[in-house]
């Protein structure tokens, strides 16, 4: 039941996906980022990732103003650490780094997956 739920909970964070989220998605869906095949909103141990590429064990967070206080700073060098013990890597772009200079996201995107 335990992964039925993260399931469920991944949908509800799909639907309800940012506004950077869902402009990022455009760029990577369907393998449009030199070939390399990103699924959204993906359960991964107790968390739910942004973006996940499994062939590079790859995550991409994009965090927006939640992510600007001590605690959730440190909750999410939490969750980094626990990923990156999973053999994951790990990526974070800011909304507005989304928002007006996706060109440049997407650089960085490209140079963690190689």
């Amino acid at each position: 039941m335990r992964e039925v739920a993260k399931l469920s909970t991944a949908r509800d964070f799909r639907r309800d996906s940012t506004t950077a989220e869902k402009r990022l998605w455009e760029q990577l869906r369907n393998r449009k980022l030199a070939g390399f095949k990103f699924v959204r909103k993906a359960p991964v141990g107790p968390y739910i990732a942004d973006f996940l590429c499994l062939e590079r064990n790859l995550i991409v967070e994009v965090d927006g103003a939640t992510h600007s206080t001590a605690a959730e700073l440190a909750n999410d060098q939490r969750r980094t650490e626990s990923l990156k013990a999973k053999g994951y890597r790990l990526i974070r772009l800011q909304n507005e780094e989304v928002m007006s200079g996706m060109d440049q996201a997407l650089v960085l995107v490209l140079e963690a997956l190689k």
